[in-house]
């Protein structure tokens, strides 16, 4: 082999030979936890199917299992670009199949009896509802994810991610928790006037997701350094590297958005022509009997 390319050759072999399942305590632990919890509140519930929204969680759980364990968790730490499909694995996959599944009560029957009274208190406690309730309204968690998204890619806090693992982790839980506020905040919305708040919502986080994605799509220089000589062992510059992370988050990230806020518009729409349907047959004399 020439000499000019047993360097490059060498380097992607190390990079290749590094792609290992990940795992980590730390995150193999909490996921345990996760599955232990809600499998414990499905048998008590009768099985999966007499639980709602099992199948959710199951793939949600999977979703993340699969972005945080698989040798995709090593590529992230080599490829911006590979990161970058983790972050909207747990974005845009697995937190809104974990918000639709409506984990926290099922998760709450499957704590052991013993330690469930104190959960539950906790739980009770009016400031704990508050908080939650503020968290979850569509205005709030849109701007608790919208900056968690944007706070993150200051390239001093991105590169801080590979250099310590803490703040690796905190990164990912942040994006995690975030988004699943964000897509409760849509999957409970229930009063059809309350529709157009959730679907603007989608719209705007499309949208400036996308405005992201796009500058670090055309940026004329890498935003983080950092990965120049671990891009270059996948034959890969820093710049293109980074081109294509911008890309994976604007283009298919921005269209699950988009997705999800156009079946929010049909949904919100059935519901407001059911509602006036109602009405007018109310009105006209059928009485709330004749639904």
């Amino acid at each position: 082999m020439h000499a000019g390319v047993i360097g490059p050759a060498l380097l992607h072999a190390a990079a290749v030979d590094a792609l290992d399942w990940s795992l980590e305590p730390g995150v193999v632990v909490p996921l345990a936890l996760l599955a232990l919890l809600y499998g414990r509140g499905v048998r008590l519930l009768g099985g999966i199917k007499r639980t709602p929204g099992a199948a959710y969680f199951i793939g949600g759980w999977l979703v993340l299992a699969a972005g945080l364990l698989s040798p995709l968790h090593a590529a992230s730490e080599e490829l911006f670009s590979a990161h970058m499909i983790q972050h909207e694995l747990l974005m845009v996959v697995s937190a809104p199949l974990f918000a639709l599944s409506r984990p926290l009560p099922v998760m709450l029957d499957g704590v052991p009896k013993i330690w469930r009274p104190d959960i539950e208190a906790i739980i009770d406690r009016a400031s704990v509802r508050r908080a939650w309730q503020r968290a979850t309204r569509p205005l709030d968690a849109w701007l608790i994810h919208g900056t968690i998204i944007w706070v993150w890619h200051i390239p001093a806090l991105f590169q801080a991610t590979l250099v310590y693992d803490a703040v690796h982790a905190a990164q990912h839980l942040s994006f995690f928790l975030s988004a699943y506020l964000f897509w409760t905040s849509l999957a409970d919305e229930h009063a059809p006037e309350r529709g157009g708040v959730a679907i603007l919502s989608l719209f705007t986080t499309a949208v400036h997701t996308g405005v992201l994605g796009a500058l670090i799509s055309f940026a004329r220089h890498p935003w983080y350094p950092a990965y120049a000589t671990r891009a270059a062992a996948w034959h890969m510059t820093a710049l293109a590297d980074q081109q294509l992370a911008g890309l994976i988050m604007w283009i298919p990230a921005s269209v699950v958005y988009l997705i999800a806020a156009l079946v929010m518009m049909r949904r919100w729409l059935r519901d407001s022509e059911s509602s006036v349907s109602r009405r007018e047959w109310e009105a006209v004399g059928g009485g709330p009997a004749a639904r």
